[in-house]
């Protein structure tokens, strides 16, 4: 007799209302949407998981970060969550579609809620999108652009930001050395809406607005991204009753569970607590090319 399918294939038993959201990351820039979701889903539990130990996914080729993404999601799926959100840009890009075909939960990323807050917004039609070297060889925004034909778009990429970030580096002289570097192009090419492609970029907004120009909207897709899970949540019932008790938190990293607290409190405060170790098989946990991690 065969086995009996894993959760999160065809066939599974629906998660119940007091399930957790399922949050996947490549690290901790994921917290941005955890923010958001709290904020506005304050009875909600959620359950995030940060591949810290293969981070950072931008200079990854496509297929590997897909490898990567879909095996920690597995994990967040056999769980029990109740929807997942893929709150990574990289992995967005690589993975949607697979993700949706795979599990039978509802699954929200974040690059279409950006895009379309980015074309709401925009005065001139000329958008900029700032991501990592992944997201932008993915072509998954130029794909979610391709419903609104009328908008121009400019793309770059910004491979150090996530390095500054997770560094714990907001500002600086060599931060604005990179932001002058990576955005005077985009200034130039005119654009008034700028979309934050990367979930680590929103610690960096004073930068970014600084070089940019107050004048230019800068979209950050975390809050958008939280109106999706709340529409997905009351469009198939899975809400949380709000007569439950306080909702637990839990918070799982594939690297160093005492790392990622101290630098996760910097993206998300007090409601990360106790970190759990998530331990990958070693054969996909494989050293990022020194080409590739050097490469601008």
């Amino acid at each position: 007799m065969a086995a009996p399918p894993p959760p999160y294939l065809a066939g599974a038993d629906p998660a119940p209302r007091d399930a957790p959201i399922g949050i996947f990351d490549s690290g901790f820039g994921g917290l941005t949407v955890v923010r958001s979701l709290l904020d506005q889903l304050p009875h909600e539990a959620v359950s995030y998981f940060g591949d810290t130990a293969r981070q950072p996914y931008g200079p990854r080729p496509i297929a590997q970060v897909r490898a990567y993404a879909l095996e920690c999601m597995d994990k967040l799926v056999e769980s029990g969550v109740k929807m997942l959100v893929i709150a990574c840009n990289s992995a967005s890009g690589a993975v949607l579609r697979d993700a949706r075909e795979r599990y039978e939960i509802p699954v929200v990323e974040v690059i279409r809620p950006a895009v379309r807050l980015a074309v709401a917004a925009t005065r001139n039609q000329h958008v900029g999108v700032i991501s990592t070297r992944s997201t932008r060889r993915s072509m998954a925004y130029v794909d979610a652009f391709a419903a609104a034909p009328q908008i121009q778009l400019t793309t770059q990429e910004c491979p150090r930001f996530v390095e500054f970030v997770e560094a714990g580096v907001t500002a600086g002289e060599e931060l604005l050395k990179a932001a002058h570097e990576y955005l005077d192009p985009v200034a130039a090419a005119g654009v008034d809406t700028l979309i934050l492609g990367c979930t680590h970029y929103p610690l960096l907004t004073g930068v970014i607005s600084y070089v940019m120009g107050e004048d230019v909207i800068l979209i950050n897709s975390a809050e958008e991204t939280a109106k999706d899970v709340y529409r997905v949540l009351a469009e198939n019932a899975l809400m949380r009753p709000d007569d439950r008790p306080e909702p637990v938190h839990t918070f799982t990293t594939t690297g160093d569970p005492d790392q990622f607290l101290q630098i996760g409190q910097r993206f998300l405060g007090p409601e990360i607590g106790h970190v759990h170790q998530g331990l990958l098989p070693a054969a996909l946990t494989e050293p990022l090319e020194a080409s590739a991690a050097e490469s601008p």
